[in-house]
């Protein structure tokens, strides 16, 4: 299956969801985190750093369970706001 390119929208609600995750997650370690989430330490950096723009939903509510944020919170703050 080949994915169509991610639009420009797509990127940056992705960097938008990895800084909010980069800071929930604040002084713990990425290979804490991750294995409490059930996912690889490299994972939760390529999402971190937005290389995942689109992550699954389970991945994604698995993180938020692990850093104590709601999925509202993370679906509000990481949607782009139109100009």
């Amino acid at each position: 299956m080949v994915r169509p390119p991610l639009t420009p929208e797509e990127r940056l609600r992705g960097e938008q969801l990895g800084h909010i995750l980069r800071n929930a997650r604040g002084e713990r370690s990425i290979v804490e985190v991750a294995a409490a989430a059930g996912m690889s330490a490299e994972t939760l950096r390529k999402i971190e750093t937005g290389r995942i723009a689109t992550p699954a939903f389970f991945t994604i509510a698995s993180l938020a369970d692990v850093l104590g944020v709601s999925l509202d919170h993370l679906a509000v703050r990481s949607t782009p706001t139109p100009t």
